[in-house]
């Protein structure tokens, strides 16, 4: 039996889910979030908690069990706390800030490059080097800061660029200059 997949999902408070046939809806303090559940799992709200099962030991049941299971966590979660990507912009003159809805960041290119936010995505500037994107949703979350990051990745010379927070760039030495 999956490790993950056995344990129950306890519903908080001011959460309230609804599970029909293969859709999964969540509502939170934080949002509302679907998700399309596959028909060979069977998943049971029973009262403060979710119960994810699968009905045979099919490679297919076993791999979709966990999965399952940690998509509607994700949901639960997501819904009462948010998650949250920190990312950490380096170099001379690179910085960023928040016009309106609009994240305007100066990344050493001929023009400033724009990322709105959108409906579900929440971008905070706290600094001129920092960027905070949060949302209830894990997925959108995380592939919105992996789209912000692509503007300017970090480079390994000198570090310069757009990078997660707990990320560590590994840094290579420059020329060695002309033969001894």
């Amino acid at each position: 039996m999956s490790r993950i997949g056995r344990k129950p999902i306890n519903i908080p408070a001011g959460v309230e889910v609804n599970f029909d046939g293969s859709v999964i809806t969540v509502k939170g303090p934080k949002g509302t979030l679907t998700q399309k559940i596959n028909s060979k799992i069977n998943v049971a709200v029973e009262g403060t908690e979710i119960i994810v099962t699968r009905p045979n030991e099919s490679k297919e049941c076993k791999s979709l069990h966990g999965l399952t299971r940690t998509l509607i966590a994700n949901m639960v979660t997501g819904v009462t706390e948010e998650f949250k990507k920190e990312l950490e912009v380096n170099g001379v003159g690179y910085r960023v800030a928040k016009q309106g809805t609009e994240l305007v960041m100066t990344l050493g290119y001929s023009h400033p490059v724009k990322v709105s936010e959108t409906a579900d995505i929440k971008i905070d500037v706290p600094a001129p080097n920092k960027i905070i994107i949060h949302g209830p949703d894990k997925q959108k979350v995380g592939q919105f800061a992996a789209e912000v990051r692509e503007k300017r990745p970090p480079e390994p010379y000198k570090g310069k660029g757009i990078k997660y927070v707990d990320e560590v760039i590994r840094r290579k030495e420059g020329k060695a200059g002309k033969g001894k």
